[in-house]
C-alpha cells in the first residue's frame, strides 16, 4: 500500500514541478498567464462511506489552475502593439472560429488586415452611420485603409473680418479686380472642388456712400461669382446686421463646380484698420495615410496628410464569467468551453472591461522568486516520497529474510 500512495506523491511533485517548469520557460512570453497544481488527497470509499480509522491512498491532481492577474505593461515604439490595463481579451478570427489572447503583438497582413503572429484577424466593432459611434452589435475583421482620403468640397467658408468704420469709398468706380483703387479692402482664401483639386478665392469690399454698408465680391480663379455685390450693413454698434443670420449663399462656379456660403456673422466694423481675425472654410483635398491612432478606448482612427481623420472600428474586448474556466489553445490563446461561460462582448474602459493601451505590451505575470521556490519545495516533496519507496522496500525486504 505504502507503495502505492508514495508512487502517488512522486506523480503529484512530477506535475508540480512540470507546472513549474512550464511557467519558468514562458516568463517572457507576451501575455502569458502562470498556472498552478492543485491537489486534493485520496481516500477509498465504500457503500457505506469512509471508516473514520481509514488511511488515505495517496494524492491526486485535481486541476491545473491558470492565474490571470495583470503582467507588467512595457512600452514599445509600434503603435499596434496593445496591452489592457484591467480585465478582458483581445477577440481573434481564425478563418471564423473565435479565439482569445492578451498578447497584443499585432501587425499588418499584406491585405491591410490588422493580424497576431499566427494570422488570425483582430476583431473589432464597426462604425456606425453617425460619426464617432459603433456598431457594438456585431464584430468585422479590423482592417486598416490603404486608399487614398476622399476630397470634399468646399461649401462653407467662416470669414471673422474687422471692416475700418472710418473708411471712404474708392475713388474708382465701378469696382474693378484689377484696379485697386476700385475696392477699399480685400483677403483670399483656398477652396477645394469635388476632385479635391485646388482653387483660390478672393473676396473684395467695397465701402458705399451710404453710413456703415459695404458691398462684397467673390472671385474664384477670376472669375466673379453671383450675388456680386452682396451688401454687408452694421448697426451703431458695429455689430452686422445685414444679411440676416450674416450669411450670403452664392451660385455654383460654372468653372470649379463650388457652391460656397460665405459667413459675416462674426464680422464687425470698429474704428480700427482692416483685419483678418478668422479664416477657415471646410473643403479639403485627397490625402494619403500617414498613420493609425488608437485611444484608451480601443477606437482605431486613420490619419491622411490632409489633415482628416476616419474611424476605422472599435477594438472589441471579451470576458467571461470564470476565465479559469477557459481552454488553452496554444499560441498564447484561449478558447470558450462551459465551464467559462459565454463571451461577454464590450468595449475598453467600460463596465468590467480595461483600458486598452498602444504602443505596449502586457508581459507574463510569472514572478521568478516564487517559481524557484515553488521548484524547490517540489523537488524535496518528489525527494520524500522517493524516501518512502526506499524505507518500503528496506521494510520489505527485512520481512522476506525472516526465517
Amino acid at each position: 500500500m505504502s507503495f502505492r500512495i508514495a508512487l502517488s506523491g512522486l506523480d503529484a511533485a512530477t506535475a508540480d514541478l512540470n507546472t513549474v517548469s512550464n511557467n519558468i520557460a514562458n516568463a517572457s512570453t507576451v501575455g502569458f498567464k502562470s498556472s498552478r497544481a492543485e491537489f486534493g488527497d485520496v481516500y477509498a470509499v465504500s457503500a457505506q462511506g469512509i471508516a473514520s480509522n481509514a488511511i488515505g491512498s495517496g494524492v491526486r491532481l485535481q486541476k491545473v489552475a491558470q492565474q490571470f492577474s495583470q503582467g507588467n505593461v512595457e512600452f514599445t515604439n509600434k503603435n499596434l502593439d496593445l496591452a489592457i490595463n484591467g480585465q478582458g481579451f483581445f477577440t481573434l478570427s481564425d478563418n471564423g472560429s473565435l479565439a482569445y489572447t492578451r498578447a497584443g503583438q499585432f501587425s499588418v497582413d499584406k491585405n491591410g488586415y490588422v493580424v497576431d503572429p499566427k494570422g488570425r484577424r483582430l476583431q473589432a466593432f464597426p462604425p456606425g452611420t453617425k460619426p464617432g459611434t459603433f456598431n457594438t452589435g456585431s464584430l468585422a475583421d479590423l482592417q486598416l485603409a490603404s486608399t487614398l482620403g476622399a476630397p470634399k468640397a468646399t461649401s462653407n467658408v467662416t470669414l471673422g473680418l474687422n471692416l475700418p468704420a472710418a473708411a471712404t469709398p474708392p475713388t474708382t468706380t465701378p469696382f474693378n479686380p484689377t484696379d485697386p483703387t476700385s475696392y477699399t479692402n480685400s483677403t483670399a482664401i483656398t477652396m477645394y472642388d469635388s476632385l479635391g483639386t485646388a482653387h483660390t478665392a478672393t473676396t473684395y469690399y467695397v465701402k458705399t456712400a451710404t453710413p456703415n454698408q459695404w458691398q462684397t465680391y467673390l472671385y474664384i480663379d477670376g472669375n466673379s461669382v453671383s450675388p456680386a455685390g452682396a451688401t454687408l450693413a452694421f448697426n451703431s454698434s458695429g455689430q452686422l446686421v445685414t444679411p440676416a443670420g450674416g450669411k450670403i449663399a452664392y451660385a455654383t462656379d460654372p468653372t470649379t463646380g463650388i457652391t460656397p456660403t460665405l459667413d459675416y456673422s462674426t464680422t464687425t466694423q470698429y474704428g480700427t484698420s482692416f483685419a483678418v481675425n478668422a479664416l477657415s472654410q471646410d473643403g479639403f483635398a485627397p490625402g494619403r495615410l500617414s498613420g493609425i491612432n488608437i485611444d484608451g478606448s480601443g477606437v482605431v482612427q486613420a490619419q491622411f496628410t490632409n489633415g482628416q481623420s476616419q474611424d476605422l472600428g472599435q477594438v472589441a474586448l471579451a470576458n467571461f464569467a470564470n476565465p479559469q474556466g477557459l481552454q488553452q489553445l496554444g499560441d498564447t490563446s484561449w478558447g470558450q468551453t462551459f465551464a467559462s461561460g459565454a463571451q461577454v462582448l464590450g468595449q475598453a474602459g467600460t463596465a468590467n472591461f480595461g483600458n486598452i493601451q498602444s504602443g505596449a505590451l502586457e508581459g507574463s505575470n510569472v514572478d521568478l522568486s516564487k517559481q524557484l521556490v515553488n521548484m524547490i519545495i517540489a523537488q524535496r516533496n518528489f525527494q520524500a516520497n522517493a524516501k518512502v519507496i526506499t524505507t518500503s522496500d528496506t521494510i520489505t525486504q527485512t520481512i522476506i529474510n525472516i526465517r
